[in-house]
């Protein structure tokens, strides 16, 4: 694997590609040999990734204004014939139960590698700007995990989906158990293709809401899927990223709390946010019938 130096790191697992005229970044997977089967160094690699993006932490040598990104694309990179594999079972066999005959010492160490992974995905989930799951070929294990933080999936028609963990004796354990059912909404299906690990394709991942695009709106394989969730982004990217951040803010607060708590919530946002000139920009060329341009976040 090459490695590529960009503004938010230095990465091998994953590949960065910046469009700079419609601020959207494209994240692909970098493994394609291995299917992109998910690797601690993938884990941190991402988690970086998506951290500087939140934080605005740019490489020492970027220009201040670098990449002004207001929606994410992730995808399993044209080179693989999948999304993910999942997690990469020869890492996981060899590395995550170190620790000797010592459970607890063990324990604690397989505990480290979770918390990675899912610290990961959670970094994905709570990153400001939008992040959209372009799904191609198999998306089994951990990456039905990953595009369950994301806050828009979609797939191609040739997408096939598992939650496998049953299969290889263990739990779902990186957020697919919690955050599917939030997904979904449909707790019998959920149940019954984490308890049989089944596989299902895109039309029935249409059906259920796991994607709102699949089968008769997007074709076969990476490009039309990657073509489709561009698309898309470049429709969210010319939205006031102010408005865009917290509604996605908004939303997984509502979905972690009463309805009651979210109104006093997403009142006291708007007390402070609807300050920005954003609100006036929009309104301006709404009334002029022109594209807004909204300053960098």
């Amino acid at each position: 694997m090459a490695t590529a130096t960009t503004p938010l790191g230095t990465f091998q697992t994953v590949q960065l590609t910046y469009h700079a005229a419609d601020h959207v970044l494209h994240v692909e997977f970098n493994r394609p040999d291995k299917l992109n089967a998910m690797t601690k160094q993938f884990w941190r690699e991402l988690r970086t990734c998506f951290v500087n993006l939140a934080t605005h932490t740019l490489s020492a040598d970027a220009a201040a204004d670098a990449w002004d990104v207001r929606a994410v694309v992730v995808s399993g990179g044209a080179a693989s014939k999948a999304f993910s594999a999942g997690l990469d079972l020869v890492e996981f066999a060899s590395g995550f139960f170190e620790g000797g005959d010592d459970i607890a010492r063990g324990a604690m160490r397989f505990l480290a590698g979770v918390d990675l992974a899912q610290d990961t995905f959670t970094a994905m989930e709570r990153c400001p700007q939008p992040v959209i799951a372009a799904v191609h070929g198999a998306c089994i294990g951990a990456g039905v995990d990953l595009i369950a933080a994301c806050d828009i999936r979609l797939c191609s028609s040739d997408a096939l989906f598992s939650v496998k963990e049953v299969d290889v004796g263990l739990a779902a354990d990186l957020g697919t158990l919690q955050r599917l059912p939030r997904v979904v909404g449909n707790h019998s299906w959920i149940r019954e293709v984490s308890y049989t690990g089944r596989t299902f394709g895109a039309a029935e991942a249409r059906a259920v809401g796991l994607v709102s695009g699949a089968a008769e709106s997007v074709g076969a394989g990476h490009a039309a899927v990657v073509e489709e969730a561009m698309r898309l982004a470049r429709m969210i990217a010319a939205k006031s990223p102010v408005a865009v951040a917290g509604t996605k803010n908004v939303l997984i607060h509502a979905r972690d709390h009463s309805v009651a708590e979210g109104l006093k919530y997403v009142g006291l946002w708007n007390a402070s946010m609807l300050r920005s000139g954003d609100l006036a920009m929009a309104m301006q060329a709404s009334l002029a019938k022109k594209r807004p341009k909204f300053a960098k976040l």
